[in-house]
């Protein structure tokens, strides 16, 4: 319990209301007009300790500068791939527009101001991943302050956000891949493992000699070489889990030279101890191999180093490969995730059901006359 005391102002009797907290701090509430209301105060104070639903209203004047650089500390989960967009959301869209507000002031209403504000800001439309990104920050430190009894509830979830759009896949056939290849001179072999594996860059370029079995034609993939600002980062695959992965025969006298000289704890790319950068996407190798294939067939897709993957997607269904076999193949954390991804791929198995269906109801009214 705590206790309530009158006090006068040049505006008449006031009350003030002081008790202490789960803490045992001492802390109170003036400025009641009357009697009465001090005491329901009060009283919600003795309830929601009770209750253990007791929030300190001096908790919610922490700022989100403060609260902010809490939970990015508390962020090292993460990969430094996916840590370094959320560190520059936050000093770049958060911390400038929230920084010096507390977490008790924030309301709705403003975080969808700020939404639809920085979607159409500046007269450029953002992408929906800068927006989403940016506001995922926010609402995850206001769930901190929720969890820490700072506000009763988020401001900042609910609001209407923009939808990301998916961009549609580009797929490379057998004969353009070659193409490419060959464009691509000396890193010709680089580019037909990711074509025809599935690879993402960094699983490719952490290879090591001893990661590749030439007489089981498999490859062990268990890092994962980032490059975030220029530094590359050795880490576990994209989902933490390592996979074999089978390559097509023809790769087999194209691998056996890149590790004849090196030794098993090599790289399989580059000088064997050096870990390839990605090339430049303005004017790197890659860059001028897509640029030169294009030169010979003007219908050649504008393809980046990731849509290897997605090819190599395509050629492994297109051949007859099951979900669970090119999910196996791409390392994704389901079969759901692949079939979402690749959903575009599977179109033509509709009308080979309903192709099927009408064989089957045939081969029934045979039987049946």
């Amino acid at each position: 319990m705590g206790s309530i005391h009158a006090y006068e102002t040049a505006s008449g009797k006031r009350y003030r209301v002081q008790y202490r907290t789960p803490e045992r701090d001492q802390t109170g509430k003036r400025g009641f007009r009357t009697k009465r209301d001090a005491e329901l105060f009060l009283a919600s104070v003795d309830v929601a300790q009770a209750r253990g639903e007791f929030m300190d209203a001096r908790a919610s004047r922490m700022t989100i500068t403060a609260l902010g650089a809490e939970w990015l500390v508390n962020q090292h989960h993460l990969k430094p791939s996916s840590l370094r967009p959320v560190q520059v959301a936050w000093r770049l869209h958060v911390e400038p527009k929230w920084g010096d507000r507390r977490v008790g002031e924030i309301r709705h209403s403003e975080v969808q101001s700020w939404v639809t504000a920085f979607t159409r800001g500046d007269g450029k439309t953002r992408s929906a991943t800068t927006v989403l990104r940016a506001y995922g920050v926010l609402a995850s430190i206001l769930d901190v302050a929720v969890k820490d009894r700072r506000i009763p509830s988020n401001p900042a979830r609910g609001v209407n956000l923009p939808r990301r759009v998916r961009n549609k896949h580009k797929y490379l056939s057998h004969s353009q891949v070659g193409v490419l290849a060959q464009n691509a001179k000396k890193h010709s072999t680089l580019v037909l493992l990711l074509a025809y594996t599935g690879l993402r860059w960094g699983e490719a370029v952490a290879l090591h000699v001893g990661d590749v079995d030439l007489d089981r034609r498999r490859v062990y993939v268990h890092e994962n070489a980032v490059e975030v600002a220029g530094t590359i980062h050795v880490g576990t695959p994209k989902t933490g889990e390592s996979r074999s992965v089978p390559f097509p025969p023809f790769l087999t006298p194209l691998l056996t030279p890149l590790t004849e000289t090196k030794t098993p704890a090599d790289l399989l790319f580059g000088d064997g101890t050096t870990y390839l950068h990605q090339p430049d996407r303005r004017r790197g190798w890659y860059v001028s191999a897509v640029a030169r294939s294009q030169t010979s067939d003007t219908e050649f897709p504008r393809v980046t180093i990731h849509d290897l993957r997605h090819t190599a997607a395509s050629l492994a269904i297109s051949a007859g490969a099951n979900v669970k076999a090119v999910h196996r193949m791409l390392g994704h954390s389901s079969a759901a995730m692949t079939l979402d991804t690749y959903a575009d791929l599977f179109d033509d198995d509709l009308d080979a059901v309903a192709i099927a269906l009408d064989e089957a109801r045939s081969n029934s009214n045979v039987v049946k006359m």
